[in-house]
Order: C-alpha cells, then structure tokens, then sequence
C-alpha cells in the first residue's frame, strides 16, 4: 500500500459545508462537523451527529461507487451513516473498533442514562451483525467481539507505524530547543487525547515529588475533555515543572519524539484498560524513545514483556511512578538500550505497511 504525506487543509476549510482535495493522486472529500466549545454530553452528541448527516449527505450526493465502506468507533453513531451508505450503495461494510462503546463509556461513568445505554446497545448489535468483516485495534478488543459475535469475521487491525516518515537518524531534535528546554533537561511527554482513562491525578501527586529534582518536566502535547480540569489543579499546586502545548500536526512529531527522553502512559487501575493500546506509543518506539507504563494487560505485554522498550510501573501508584523516573535519569544508558529495543520491535511486528497489506489481502478476498 502506498505511503500518503500529510494532506494540507486549505484556509477557511473549517468555515465550508463540503470540500473536495487531493492528497498525491487520492479524493479527499470532506464534510463539515459541528466543534462545540465545551465537553458536555449534549456538545458531544452534537459534534458526532453533526459528522453522521453531513457524512451521509457527501457521500450521497458527491462519490461513486463502492466495493466497501470503512467506519471507525468511536462514535458508534457514526455506524448510522455507514449503514445507510452501504445501502445506497449496495457494497459491504467494514466496521472498525477502537474502543468498545457504549461498553466503556458506561464502566466510565459517562453514560449513565439506562435507556440511552439500551440504545446505543442495540445500535452496537446492529452494526456488527451488519457488517462483512470487524477490525479491532487491540487484542482485547477483538476477543470480546468474537465472544458475543462468534459467527462474524473479527480481524485484529492494530495500529503502527509508517517508517518511511519515522527516521531517527534523519530527523533533527530541535523542538527542546525551540521550546525553552536545556540539553539537561529530562523531559518526559505525553501526547495524545487527554482523557478520562488516565491517572491525571497521580501524575500532579508525582509532579510535586519530582520538583526536587530540577531537570524532570513533565510535557502534555494535545487536547481532551480532561486538560481544563488537569491545567487548573496544576496551578492551584504551583506546580512549575508541568508544561502544556496545543496538538500538533503529525508531520511535527518525528522531531518531538527525537528530542524528549521519556513517553509515560499513566491509566487509571480498571478493568477497561486491560485492553488499552495507546497508538501514539508506537511512534515513539520508531523514534527510540522509551515508555513509563502504568497498566496491566495488552499495552503491558506488547510493550515491556514482548518488546522490552520500556518499564512498567503499578497503576495509580505516586510513588513507584517517581521511582522510576529517577532511575532512568540516573540510567541514561539504560534508556538508550529500551529505545533500541522499542524501534526493533515495532520494525518487526507494526510495520503499517505490512499491516495494511494483510488487510487489503483479507478484504479482496471477501470482495
């Protein structure tokens, strides 16, 4: 499969209804979807209705023909469109799972309504039973649809990595640098979503530990319904050694993964995380830059047991997450030899381009 670069958003795109781009030969067609300026539920429905009619409307009206649809979840409402558009177009659907909803959103605690739930349950069935094949992006994921869908195609879609855009030695490392950040500093990062799976609390708890040890910062590059709460609680700590950045785009990120020494995943100690694989960490792996994981499970096996690129440390706990930042500080060396062991292991088993090579196999044959 062809590697894409980063297609570039035409100014005011965010103000049209519908536009149409190329990226190296590919249509890109794009529908607009309402972006709310809160994190409430009814913002939240908005932002994903919004995207199921505008969605359906292009698809209707602005493309051809079609051998598959391809539908991600979250939001499950999404499946609404898909369904739709694979009527239309009398094609097959292709339904990716990229966290279980409503299953999560309910452990979660942001899904409390029994009759919104019983809903959003049915419209789950629903969309696997009508689908030709389900992709899950992690292993876990994957095993729980097999068990209620047992007669359905379930096929594990994981995420990767495009190493032809992730080159060590050919990238530069001056985002540290361009950022106030010494050569002395040990910065750890987290990028990604941030939201309500991870242990923000217990990181804030570490963070006024670590102030004791002047060269550890702490760096959270994206968004999420959490960072408004998160940055207000670091304030009202005084916390000095935290530091917050907009998200960025993905052609940005080689050269900050090339100058950060740490990526830490802290999640909350539930059950629902046992199956969490955080996509960003793969990127970092491509990039040798070592993991601080706390968690149990999938994200745990893959990345400390089966790739040793990192260490793991017990989740929501303060002080073994401060331990061990200290000793890869002290253990430069050691870091080295995990971010080696990381960028091994995902050229050997999260390589995108073999990933979507054996999708685009299992796909053909069901065509």
């Amino acid at each position: 499969m062809p590697n894409y670069p980063e297609m570039k958003i035409k100014p005011g795109y965010e103000h049209k209804f519908y536009i149409k781009e190329e990226m190296n030969g590919m249509e890109i067609h794009r529908a607009w979807i309402f972006v709310g300026n809160n994190k409430r539920i009814f913002s939240r429905l908005l932002n994903y209705f919004s995207f199921v009619f505008t969605s359906c409307w292009v698809g209707i009206t602005k493309l051809g023909k079609a051998d598959f649809i391809f539908c991600e979840s979250p939001p499950l409402f999404l499946g609404i469109s898909a369904i739709l558009l694979k009527k239309i177009k009398k094609c097959k659907l292709q339904f990716n799972v990229a966290d279980l909803w409503p299953e999560s959103a309910e452990k979660l605690g942001l899904i409390k309504n029994k009759t919104l739930l019983r809903i959003t349950t049915r419209l789950e069935e629903y969309l696997y039973n009508s689908s030709a094949i389900i992709t899950g992006q992690t292993q876990g994921i994957v095993d729980n649809i097999k068990s209620r869908f047992p007669d359905k195609i379930v096929h594990w879609l994981p995420n990767g990595v495009d190493l032809s855009l992730y080159k060590f030695d050919e990238v530069s490392g001056d985002w540290r640098e361009k950022n106030g950040f010494s050569k002395k500093d040990f910065l750890l990062i987290y990028a990604g979503t941030i939201g309500h799976i991870y242990s923000w609390d217990m990181v804030l708890d570490a963070a006024k530990i670590l102030q004791q040890q002047p060269s550890v910062k702490l760096i959270f590059i994206g968004d999420g319904a959490a960072k408004k709460k998160l940055i207000e609680k670091k304030e009202s700590m005084g916390l000095s050694n935290i530091f917050f950045f907009e998200p960025v785009s993905r052609s940005s990120l080689p050269e900050i993964w090339k100058s950060v020494n740490l990526l830490f995943l802290p999640l909350l100690n539930i059950e629902l995380n046992k199956g969490v694989v955080p996509a960003k960490t793969f990127e970092a792996m491509a990039m040798k830059v070592p993991i601080l994981l706390g968690a149990e499970g999938e994200a745990k096996k893959i990345f400390i047991e089966q790739g040793k690129a990192g260490l793991s440390f017990i989740p929501e706990n303060t002080n073994d997450f401060v331990e061990k930042i200290i000793y890869l500080l002290q253990n430069k060396e050691e870091c080295e030899r995990l971010g080696k062991n990381g960028l091994q292991y995902v050229k050997e088993n999260f390589d995108r381009g073999i990933i979507t090579d054996t999708l685009y196999k299992l796909l053909s044959g069901l065509n």
